[in-house]
């Protein structure tokens, strides 16, 4: 079967390797979509902390089971996508239910090979059931749960002002996610074509450009002079992680659900006063999964709107590089196969 592997920074090939055998406790299943992800371009582009080369891209994953062992509520036929986190069971994380951080966790696509090949192997207990839904819909349920884990994570309530940084894909899936619990959102973003991606197409209704001096100014006249009571960083930018502890409010909850190499840094006077929490959110639950099939089921968003490029496989090598410039208007990729 034909394989694409992140040889190393700025570098992909197309591959042949054996397609996967039957074996125990494991499902195959015939790949047709894959969504690319930040994590896959910081993964290009070098900048994705936890990844070592080569390795195969690709967890955001839809396609049709061809076998499975171990499931009895799966059948072969059957479209699916699934859980790329495999945890361990036994770390301290995961015997409290913390699976989706577990001491030895393996993310696929990062820690072990992902699924952009024309047939991939996963853990039976990962399999999660379409119910239904479209195989592009399928493909964007992980970028979604990832956004609802931030959003359990934070708590938020009805009514709170919800600053998410980051107009991407997990930043939007957020954003639904915020919107359905019946937060307000306010999207900031550098890029003025995904701001009016937000405006347009998803209805966002308070927009605002990183880059301008009155970014300040701008919350506290949407918020009544309060700030946001609920920040989420979902673009994995230094700058932008350390320039946001000056937007929240007094009692406010920042969430790191974007990741990056370096250290950040806030003044401890400013923080404390507010009491403020500061936590990150990393991957997600099996409960976040079945959250966004059910809220998609019932028509509460349409995931399938942030899709804004579509690609064949045999294309993804050569157009790769396009996706990272912020001209290309790329929010979500969708690669499909056969």
């Amino acid at each position: 079967m034909k394989t694409l592997v992140c040889v190393k920074p700025g570098e992909l090939q197309y591959a042949t390797a054996d397609q996967p055998q039957p074996s125990r406790g494991m499902s195959i299943i015939k790949v047709k979509r894959v969504g690319i992800c930040g994590t896959d371009l910081h993964a290009f582009d070098g900048t994705q902390p936890y990844f070592n080369y080569p390795r195969i891209l690709g967890h955001e994953l839809a396609g049709e089971l061809v076998y499975v062992d171990g499931a009895q509520e799966f059948s072969s036929g059957d479209a699916v996508t699934f859980i790329p986190y495999i945890s361990c069971g036994q770390c301290i994380a995961c015997r409290r239910g913390i699976t989706n951080a577990c001491v030895r966790i393996s993310v696929c696509g990062v820690h072990c090979d992902g699924g952009m090949a024309e047939y991939y192997t996963v853990p039976s207990s990962l399999l999660v059931h379409g119910d239904g839904l479209s195989l592009d819909t399928l493909a964007l349920i992980e970028p979604l749960a990832i956004g609802a884990h931030a959003v359990s994570r934070a708590g938020i309530t009805p009514g709170e002002h919800v600053l998410i940084i980051g107009a991407g894909p997990i930043g939007l899936g957020a954003m639904e996610i915020v919107r359905s619990v019946g937060g307000k959102v306010i999207m900031l973003d550098v890029n003025n074509e995904r701001l009016r991606f937000c405006k347009e197409q998803l209805d966002v209704a308070y927009t605002i450009n990183g880059n301008d001096d009155h970014v300040q100014e701008y919350l506290e006249a949407i918020t009544n002079g309060e700030m946001p009571t609920v920040i989420m960083d979902a673009t994995g930018n230094l700058n932008a992680i350390n320039n946001a502890f000056r937007y929240m409010a007094h009692g406010a909850r920042y969430i790191l659900v974007g990741l990056q190499k370096g250290d950040i840094s806030f003044n401890h006077p400013e923080f404390h006063k507010r009491e403020a929490t500061l936590m990150s959110s990393r991957n997600a639950t099996r409960s976040d999964f079945e959250h966004v099939v059910a809220l998609v089921k019932r028509k509460k968003f349409n995931p399938v709107k942030l899709i804004t490029h579509r690609v064949r496989f045999e294309e993804v090598k050569d157009r790769f590089h396009e996706w990272l410039n912020p001209t290309s208007g790329a929010i979500k990729v969708m690669v499909e196969f056969g």
